[in-house]
């Protein structure tokens, strides 16, 4: 049994069946583990949603920010992009099927000695204080409240996490910190507008990752992908796997049991 953890797809089905094959994937006795962002900006979302779903048990899926933005867009809430690539999605005979499977994935997944999120976990954190607030947000967003919860979800404030933090500001906190963060201060107040290479961080502030003795890092790897620029980077604790396939990248899948990274290379398939 081999489990492959594979970047962000965005509706780039055709690469992942060319990387499954390269894998030699056999879903009866392997894995994977998606990173979130599998739908929006590619050409096949609904390909994609549909073949991830019907996977099963042998696929685990943690979500996104393009994730979070279809099922805001399809619960009439949030305001579409004009590179939004999902219509097909919406307009598909099955649609409520898979916007439900959607919105019931986890907002985190940890197995072992690894803890998957889509972008990242603030540096107070505990990987235990994560799951928690994780389930919070899960509880939120597959409720009979859900509808309430994406009328507030999205926005950058506040910006930082206090423990003290309730309703809804604690739950956009905690959605901004899986979903979008790239750099963060010290005291984890995060910065939404920068999203290049991590060379560059705005004043004051650090990649996500490289802050010193980060709670979560005594403990996990963090498996997570969000950040094309960050690219493919097996340097624990941190393996990062957005390697920029919708750009015209590369498709990244590492086996967890021993760190092999297998890749295909992908046509650029985004707009500008």
């Amino acid at each position: 049994m081999s489990t492959w953890a594979i970047g962000d797809l965005q509706g780039c089905f055709d690469p992942l069946q060319s990387l499954l094959g390269k894998c030699g994937f056999d879903r009866r006795r392997d894995r994977l583990w998606f990173v979130g962002d599998l739908v929006n900006r590619g050409p096949k979302s609904l390909e994609t949603l549909r073949f991830v779903r019907d996977l099963g048990d042998a696929a685990v899926t943690v979500l996104g920010n393009h994730d979070l933005s279809l099922l805001m867009i399809a619960a009439g809430h949030g305001k579409k992009h004009r590179l939004d690539t999902f219509d097909h999605v919406l307009d598909a005979p099955d649609r409520d099927e898979l916007l439900a499977w959607l919105r019931d994935r986890p907002m985190m997944h940890v197995e072992g000695r690894y803890a998957m999120v889509h972008a990242g976990l603030l540096p107070q954190w505990t990987v235990d204080q994560a799951q928690t607030l994780a389930r919070e947000v899960e509880v939120a967003l597959q409720g009979p409240a859900h509808d309430e919860f994406m009328c507030h979800m999205w926005g950058s404030d506040p910006a930082a996490w206090d423990d003290g933090l309730t309703g809804w500001d604690r739950l956009r906190v905690a959605v901004n910190a899986f979903t979008r963060m790239r750099f963060c201060t010290p005291d984890g107040r995060m910065e939404f507008s920068r999203k290049g290479s991590p060379d560059e961080p705005p004043p004051g502030h650090l990649p996500w990752f490289s802050i010193p003795a980060a709670a979560w890092a005594r403990t996990h790897t963090v498996v997570c992908g969000h950040w094309s620029a960050l690219g493919y980077r097996d340097q624990p604790p941190l393996l990062s796997l957005d390697s920029g396939c919708l750009w015209g990248g590369a498709l990244t899948a590492v086996r967890l049991e021993d760190g092999h990274a297998v890749q295909v290379g992908c046509e650029r398939c985004a707009r500008d």
